[in-house]
């Protein structure tokens, strides 16, 4: 069976979002074209506690795009993006959410951030992702979202 993932569809990550994809809002049109198409539509969406390690407000001295370690891992720093409960961290409503099966979130560790809608960045931690599409029988995947630098990117390689 083909699945679709539809990865991180929240308004941050949209214009006047605080991590805002330029022209990212045209996705939502494009994905609700895609939803129909398939048996299995399954999403993730970034969803950080309010003092995520990743978030350069959280680092004294330090700003937006800064590299540091955290916990062995190199992590860039990002603005405050996705909190838990928050209006960015929510799919945007014009998404046809209720062809969505199940929502993955990640990025849930304080201190590992995690790009990819299969595991955390260090690979230790699962979202649950992998095991849900082998009890459908899911064999072949699409992945669309934001962004393809970081998220959309490792989903895809993780999903190999």
């Amino acid at each position: 069976m083909k699945a679709l993932i539809l990865v991180d569809l929240q308004y941050d990550f949209l214009p006047g979002g605080t991590l805002a994809v330029p022209e990212g809002d045209q996705i939502i049109s494009v994905a609700n074209e895609w939803i129909p198409r398939f048996e299995l539509v399954v999403a993730t969406q970034d969803w950080h506690p309010a003092n995520h390690q990743s978030f350069a407000s959280q680092h004294a001295e330090k700003q937006v795009g800064d590299v540091i370690e955290l916990r062995g891992l190199e992590q860039v720093l990002w603005p405050d993006h996705c909190v838990q409960g928050t209006p960015g961290a929510e799919l945007h409503a014009d998404l046809h959410a209720d062809r969505i099966t199940r929502v993955f979130h990640k990025g849930t560790d304080t201190f590992i951030d995690s790009y990819s809608g299969f595991f955390n960045n260090c690979h230790q931690h699962s979202t649950g992702l992998a095991e849900y599409l082998k009890t459908h029988a899911v064999d072949e995947v699409v992945i669309m979202g934001l962004a393809t630098d970081y998220c959309v990117k490792y989903t895809a390689l993780d999903a190999i």
